[in-house]
């Protein structure tokens, strides 16, 4: 007996490895047939098709070409000069052979030329007051005034800026004229004691599209993946019975196993559209990037995954295709806004600092401005690096919550039915039982 009893003892753990593997192997077959399913849906549903695959590839091209001229040139200005003046026309002459604007008319009055720009025809006015010259001569202070349509503030920048160089250029030429230097070094010290190189870092061009245009990149990949995530739990829902996310299948019978599959799918795709938005678009219009491989595969990695489990945990939202849309389209500017790209962080007030922070978008685009437009390494972004990780955890383990919930709510409505079918099954084999019952009396009668 003692030497039949380590074999006893071998055997349930024996037994246990093989169902443990036996497990393992289940759940490995049912996740890549969910995997499967999954990425057949994308390609046969043209809805998600559009948003995991054309507007990627589209979408950041129409954007960067609309942006691809960086600055504005030639903006048109009207022009009231009640001086009349020499110095007036130098003004002008200079204000005109600028490259970012350009003198469309002269008006008799502000109020003709505030006409004109209300009419778009212009998008500012300079105006020069009868004393313009002559206060100058007097030695005494001059105004020009400038007046810009502030409804694009591209075109303000490029009239403002022009009009300011052009007034500190004559203001150079003016102290020169009245300080009665001997030697051109004598100019240089009066015109400017203290000498400064205007040298831009990063964005070299100065331009809208070297500053705005990685952050659209970023934020497209986060919107086109919750976009074509809820219309596929839409498209779900909807050929369902009870409405359920989760189909009744045995392949459909764990938490990890859908989960997995599903997010698979989406990574495989989307780890491609990352490499050609980030890669691919901002070379193709000549934009600033400097980020190696290995930086970028390390920021893209967290960032993808985030939003795919985000997307996914959203999901459970979705009742109809349609719903997807006006829950994530509206919140694009927004979530723009609140990165800080556009508006300085300091100045964004801390309620929408900390809903901000629940998007993967604030830090992805962030740590890929860094990257891309600064040259930065993953130690350089480590606060956005890890908050991105953190992120893939907290909405993994929440997609897992809300798949829990529609596995249990399938299996609710499963039995339900079942219990239904049997009810009304015993109802009509009670209902025959009877008819027989009635109809012997009948023939023992006969």
């Amino acid at each position: 007996m003692n030497g039949l009893q380590p074999k006893d003892n071998k055997r349930p753990s024996t037994e246990q490895k093989q169902g443990l593997g036996s497990s393992i192997k289940e759940g490995l077959v049912d996740m890549c047939y969910i995997w499967a399913k999954e990425m057949r849906s994308v390609i046969t549903d043209e809805g998600v098709l559009i948003f995991f695959i054309l507007v990627p590839i589209f979408y950041p091209l129409l954007y960067s070409w609309i942006y691809n001229n960086e600055v504005v040139r030639d903006v048109p200005v009207a022009i009231v000069d009640n001086s009349h003046s020499q110095l007036s026309r130098t003004f002008i002459r200079m204000f005109d052979g600028s490259p970012d604007t350009k003198v469309a008319v002269y008006c008799n009055n502000l109020q003709e030329a505030r006409d004109l720009v209300g009419k778009q025809k212009v998008r500012g006015v300079l105006y020069f007051p009868n004393d313009f010259a002559s206060n100058i001569a007097r030695k005494q202070q001059s105004h020009v005034g400038v007046y810009c349509d502030m409804s694009l503030m591209l075109t303000y920048k490029a009239i403002y800026q022009t009009a300011t160089a052009v007034a500190a250029d004559m203001n150079s030429g003016i102290q020169i004229e009245q300080s009665g230097n001997m030697t051109n070094r004598d100019d240089e010290i009066t015109t400017k004691p203290l000498d400064y190189d205007d040298v831009k870092i990063f964005n070299a061009t100065g331009g809208y599209g070297n500053a705005l245009i990685p952050a659209v990149l970023m934020l497209i990949l986060q919107q086109t993946l919750l976009l074509g995530i809820g219309l596929g739990a839409g498209t779900a829902r909807e050929n369902n019975r009870y409405k359920d996310l989760v189909p009744i299948s045995k392949h459909y019978n764990g938490i990890f196993r859908i989960v997995l599959g599903k997010s698979l799918c989406y990574f495989m795709i989307y780890i491609v559209m990352a490499a050609y938005i980030t890669l691919c678009v901002p070379r193709f219009f000549h934009y600033t990037t400097i980020v190696t491989p290995q930086t970028l595969i390390g920021l893209m990695v967290p960032y993808i995954l985030a939003c795919i489990f985000f997307g996914m945990s959203l999901s459970c939202l979705v009742r109809y295709r349609e719903n997807v849309i006006l829950l994530v389209l509206f919140t694009s500017v927004p979530l723009l806004f609140m990165t800080g790209i556009s508006w300085p962080l300091s100045n964004i007030p801390g309620f929408w600092q900390g809903v901000a922070v629940l998007f993967p978008s604030t830090w992805g685009i962030r740590g890929f401005l860094q990257t891309s437009s600064m040259g930065g390494t993953l130690a350089d972004i480590s606060t956005e690096y890890q908050a991105l990780w953190i992120q893939v955890v907290f909405y993994f383990f929440l997609t897992c919550l809300v798949y829990r919930y529609q596995i249990n709510s399938t299996r609710k409505h499963a039995l339900e039915r079942v219990m239904s079918l049997r009810s009304k099954a015993i109802k009509i084999k009670e209902s025959r039982r009877e008819a027989k019952e009635t109809a012997q009396p009948t023939q023992a009668d006969e």
